[in-house]
């Protein structure tokens, strides 16, 4: 590189982070990794999309999390969409290229519609989690875990829950499930209604 690509525009020695081609040829440290399915709740979203504060930036940083949240895309297909794949009075969301080159419509509430709104076409990018101090981890694709969980909650059939998250498989939407609050699972079973027995079944030989 020429000693001017090494200098900012005011003469002073760039950061190597900053300089062109940095980490060209090296693999992202997350790369393979997997997380199990962590959903943040409801209360944690919220207190993220706080903490963006006011302005054109924090709108949309807001309006991002509510389509990853409230459209279940992934970081890769909400960055990707334009103008023309928001519909806000049909309600739909037009993904070009999903996962596997697969182009799908998807739903979206009106309260998503409402932050999306203010997203112009810029996208940017904060660590806002750290923050509002509310989680170790607070990954774009823990939205969609997020999503398929409340729709699970709804009582929203699994085809369909495929369908909306654009899964091959309903093994893949089946651990988006797995995040589903253990106490949660106890709380359900506990109170589960007792068997209907007879007045004449015995229940001795």
């Amino acid at each position: 590189m020429s000693e001017s690509g090494l200098m900012d525009v005011t003469g002073r020695l760039r950061s190597p982070a900053a300089t062109p081609g940095h980490l060209a040829g090296f693999a992202p440290p997350n790369k393979g990794v997997r997380y199990p399915a962590d959903p943040p709740t409801v209360e944690e979203i919220s207190l993220v999309m706080r903490q963006a504060g006011r302005g054109p930036y924090a709108d949309r940083t807001r309006g991002l999390i509510a389509i990853l949240w409230r459209a279940g895309l992934r970081i890769g297909e909400a960055l990707a969409l334009t103008e023309s794949d928001l519909d806000p009075n049909s309600g739909s969301v037009l993904v070009r290229v999903g996962k596997g080159g697969k182009r799908r419509m998807v739903g979206m509430d009106d309260w998503g519609w409402e932050h999306v709104a203010r997203w112009t076409e810029h996208r940017v990018q904060r660590r806002l989690a750290a923050k509002a101090d509310v989680r170790r981890r607070f990954a774009p694709h823990q939205l969609r875990h997020a999503h398929a969980i409340e729709m699970a909650h709804e009582g929203i059939p699994l085809p369909i829950i495929q369908r909306q998250l654009g899964h091959a498989h309903l093994g893949i939407t089946s651990v988006y499930l797995q995040g589903i609050d253990t106490r949660e699972i106890v709380d359900t079973v506990h109170h589960h209604r007792p068997p209907v027995i007879s007045a004449t079944a015995g229940l001795k030989p």
